[in-house]
């Protein structure tokens, strides 16, 4: 449970950048707070793209680890073989 009050998960980030999001768009909020948002929100959406690219990178190694022979199977069969067929 430390964990998760440490650094709140992505669900969580992205609902924060959501709220300020909101707020800066309201344009009811002076400058110095304005500016506070804005960067607490560009350190959000940094840490939203490396969660995602963190993400990105565990699908494509699964997808690797478990597809590439099935893959290599059914492609001869149906997927390019109908296109070089002008040979």
């Amino acid at each position: 449970m430390a964990r998760k009050a440490k650094q709140p998960g992505f669900e969580d980030r992205l609902k924060q950048l959501e709220g300020i999001v909101s707020q800066l768009e309201g344009g009811n909020l002076p400058l110095e707070e304005s500016l506070g948002l804005f960067e607490k929100g560009i350190t959000l959406s940094r840490e939203l793209q490396k969660s995602l690219e963190a993400a990105s990178l565990r699908v494509s190694k699964l997808l690797e680890d478990g597809r590439e022979a099935p893959l290599d199977d059914a492609a001869p069969n149906g997927g390019e073989e109908g296109g070089g067929e002008s040979r």
